[in-house]
C-alpha cells in the first residue's frame, strides 16, 4: 500500500513541476508580444488613416483622427522602451550589451 501512495506522490510532483515549467516558458515570451503589439497597433491606425484619406479626403476629420491614433500608438510604443528602427520594433534593453 505504501508503494502505491509513493507512486501517487511522484506522479503529483512530476505533474506540478511541469506545469510550472510550462508556465515559465509560456510567459518568457511576454516582451516579444509587447513589442508585437505595438507593431500591430501602429499598423491598424495607418491602414484605417488610409482607409479614411481615401473615403472622406486627406483634410478630413476623419483622417484627423486616424492621424492621432497613429501618433498615440507610436508614443505608446516608445514610452514602454520600445524604438522604431526599419524591421519594426525592439526593445532597446535587449540590444544593449
Amino acid at each position: 500500500m505504501q508503494l502505491h501512495r509513493l507512486g501517487k506522490s511522484l506522479f503529483g510532483k512530476a505533474t506540478l513541476a511541469t506545469a510550472a515549467l510550462s508556465g515559465f516558458v509560456l510567459f518568457a515570451g511576454v516582451p516579444s508580444a509587447k513589442a508585437d503589439n505595438c507593431q500591430r497597433r501602429i499598423q491598424h491606425a495607418e491602414h484605417e488613416l488610409g482607409e479614411a484619406i481615401e473615403d472622406h479626403g486627406y483634410y478630413s476629420r476623419q483622417a484627423d483622427r486616424w492621424r492621432h491614433e497613429r501618433h498615440e500608438a507610436y508614443e505608446a510604443c516608445e514610452e514602454r522602451g520600445y524604438y522604431r528602427n526599419q524591421d519594426g520594433y525592439r526593445n532597446q534593453k535587449r540590444l544593449l550589451p
